[in-house]
């Protein structure tokens, strides 16, 4: 594989999403990324969405491009691979990432005494050492009882896991950082972040924390509506709901042009005393702006407005499922570059995406297919660990690693 990352190895011990994303990362930019794992798979290897004999389309998403070994953990001999090819020899290797929290052989404090420049990027649930995913992150930090619908006082749990994927991304730079600071010193460390703290720090971010800290205001639920400005969703005359967004200035005006609705709010505008033109304005007013967009959009289908829509730039969008966004949407095709139809071993044929940078100096790499599990077993026991023939044959006959 080629990639800005071409010749950098690294080597991770990951279960479920962050972790597996920020490999998967790593590897469609051109490294080379080792995951090992038990001999019957990790505890992902079956994790749903699966196909209907049992294949787990999940795993094979987020194991993009990796090499693969399957290893006897419990055993010593298969510990001491594992350690070998973690701290293999190399400039561009030492490098790992893991969630697995493993005390006595596969923490930073043992494995640094085998390699001391050994970058080791660990995630944890929360700050106390205790497991957490975000089912679990979420509702602790408050995003479920601000999601739904208004008046409704049900939390609503979000599906897609956003943690994860921020905290898979921030493992990335977390081992590109300390990377880079051993190239410039010579020394490895080890690199923590949690699963919480992750949320922690984007509720703070995003200004949620002050906003109860300071103001003192618990967010409530805004259904559809877009927080502190104007986007809402319409029922459109075909049945069709859309989502449009009014946040900024020229979103604000454009909406208005194309609906012609801009004497209407100049005076709701004079009723209320207060100009549309502040987004602020926009949120305290959003029912009675909406009661008057509303039946603009139940009186046509996006077919009749569409075109115009665009053509003004507006920002909007059409509700679909993941089936109908899967039929529909282009920018889910192999129309757009992002995508490649591929051929994923034990499953089928479908469109797989590859890497969403666009590096200028390197083109877009396609997309390679996830390993079945132990696939390059022997070949990373030959090229990494430096095993003679033998010894890696012995290894198979005792069951101590597996192939594919």
């Amino acid at each position: 594989m080629m990639g800005v990352l071409k010749g950098m190895r690294v080597v991770e011990g990951s279960a479920f999403v962050a972790i597996p994303l920020a490999g998967m990362t790593l590897a469609q930019m051109g490294a080379d990324v080792i995951r090992f794992d038990r001999l019957e798979g990790g505890l992902d290897y079956t994790r749903w969405p699966v196909t209907q004999d049992g294949r787990s389309l999940f795993w094979a998403g987020l194991n993009k491009g990796k090499r693969s070994i399957a290893i006897d953990m419990k055993n010593p001999r298969g510990r001491e691979l594992i350690t070998e090819i973690i701290c293999a020899p190399g400039e561009d290797a030492g490098l790992f990432l893991t969630n697995l929290r493993v005390r006595g052989w596969m923490d930073y404090e043992t494995l640094s005494t085998h390699r001391p420049d050994l970058v080791m990027v660990s995630l944890l649930g929360d700050r106390h050492g205790r497991p957490a995913v975000d089912y679990t992150v979420n509702p602790s930090v408050g995003f479920p009882d601000a999601t739904g619908p208004e008046g409704s006082t049900d939390p609503v749990a979000h599906v897609l896991p956003a943690w994860d994927c921020i905290a898979g991304n921030m493992a990335v730079s977390g081992l590109l950082a300390a990377e880079r600071h051993r190239l410039r010193t010579g020394a490895g460390q080890s690199v923590e972040l949690t699963l919480k703290d992750v949320a922690a720090a984007m509720l703070g971010n995003l200004g949620i924390i002050g906003e109860v800290a300071v103001n003192g205001v618990d967010r409530p639920k805004g259904g559809n509506a877009l927080y502190g400005a104007y986007g809402q969703d319409f029922v459109c005359a075909d049945g069709e709901r859309v989502m449009v967004i009014g946040l900024t200035e020229r979103q604000w005006r454009g909406l208005l042009k194309v609906t012609g609705m801009a004497d209407r709010m100049a005076a709701l505008e004079l009723e209320l005393g207060e100009s549309l033109s502040d987004e602020g304005a926009r949120w305290r007013h959003r029912a009675r702006i909406t009661q008057v967009l509303a039946p603009w959009f139940a009186s046509r289908a996006p077919a009749e407005f569409a075109e115009a829509f665009e053509a003004a730039g507006i920002t909007w969008s059409t509700f679909r499922s993941f089936a109908r966004a899967v039929r529909e949407d282009p920018d889910l095709s192999p129309e757009n570059p992002l995508f490649s139809e591929l051929d994923q071993p034990g499953i089928g044929r479908y469109a797989v995406p590859g890497s969403p940078f666009s590096f200028s100096a390197e083109g877009r790499e396609p997309p390679v297919p996830a390993p079945a599990l132990g696939q390059h077993t022997e070949e990373i026991l030959a090229d990494v660990v430096r095993l003679p023939e033998g010894e890696i044959g012995r290894l198979f006959d005792e069951g101590i690693v597996k192939g594919a």
